[in-house]
């Protein structure tokens, strides 16, 4: 639900003066490339916010592999040893599971992005080569459509089947950071969306704004009542419209938050 919240905050903050679209850089990780697609294309995040079935899409669910999928929460469950040797097993899992055709998981994201052309606007997705583990940064220059690069970088294992673009795989890019902060390095003012925030360790994102070492840095997460719209089961798609509402709602104090910080630069992730 983490694509609903975000697109309900973009949404409010919007409407109280903070255009995340307006950023100089924009990087875009698993659900965080939907968004920050739509934003970086121009577009009013709005337009996400019909329950379960946003504008465009066919409500056909993803072909869960639960097996596999619960393989790849193990793996990463014990990543911390030997984090490069467990993107890769998780990649092996990811070939190998059953999640339906490629193209089907490319239309569902085109019907999310609402365009198949990339943004004049810097965006950069990130995601991990199922063989090697390693990350990979896609932009407008590297010759994949717009939905195909979302799609590759939503990916998750045992969810939706990873992506092929220039005769390579990819999977989710959170499998390796969950906002990639620090490719935003030498930013004035970063802006760090984070809906998996709750979930992991802050060590994590802590690594990630030393990377970046902005001069200033504002992080939005979401709070109590937005996870709970988020629920048990974050592919519940009956969740989509409180987790919009719950983002929406969240707008009004994190415009309060940004609105001097957005004035003094609009770098933001």
């Amino acid at each position: 639900m983490g694509a609903a919240w975000m697109a309900g905050l973009a949404c409010g903050l919007r409407r109280g003066g903070v255009d995340l679209g307006e950023a100089d850089l924009i990087v875009g990780t698993s659900t965080g490339a939907i968004i920050g697609a739509v934003l970086a294309t121009g577009q009013d995040p709005s337009r996400l916010a019909r329950p379960g079935r946003p504008a465009g899409t066919d409500g056909t669910p993803p072909q869960v592999d639960g097996r596999r999928l619960g393989e790849a929460f193990a793996v990463l469950g014990h990543a911390a040893s030997d984090p490069a040797e467990a993107r890769r097993r998780v990649g092996r899992i990811a070939l190998a599971a059953e999640t339906g055709p490629e193209q089907a998981h490319i239309a569902r994201m085109r019907a999310l992005v609402g365009t198949d052309q990339w943004p004049d606007r810097k965006l950069l997705i990130t995601v991990l080569d199922t063989e090697t583990g390693e990350q990979e940064i896609l932009d407008r220059a590297g010759g994949a459509p717009l939905p195909s690069a979302v799609a590759a970088s939503t990916a998750f294992p045992g969810i939706y089947p990873p992506i092929t673009i220039n005769g390579r795989r990819y999977m989710d890019g959170s499998l390796r950071s969950a906002t990639n902060a620090g490719l935003a390095a030498g930013a004035r003012t970063l802006v760090v969306v984070d809906p998996q925030a709750h979930l992991f360790p802050r060590e994590l994102l802590d690594q990630e704004l030393a990377v970046a070492g902005a001069h200033a840095v504002v992080t939005i997460e979401p709070d109590p009542a937005s996870i709970r719209a988020f629920g048990p089961d974050l592919n519940d798609r009956a969740a989509w419209e409180p987790a919009y509402q719950a983002g929406l709602g969240q707008a009004t104090d994190a415009a309060e938050q940004l609105r001097l910080a957005w004035r003094s630069g609009s770098d933001a992730n």
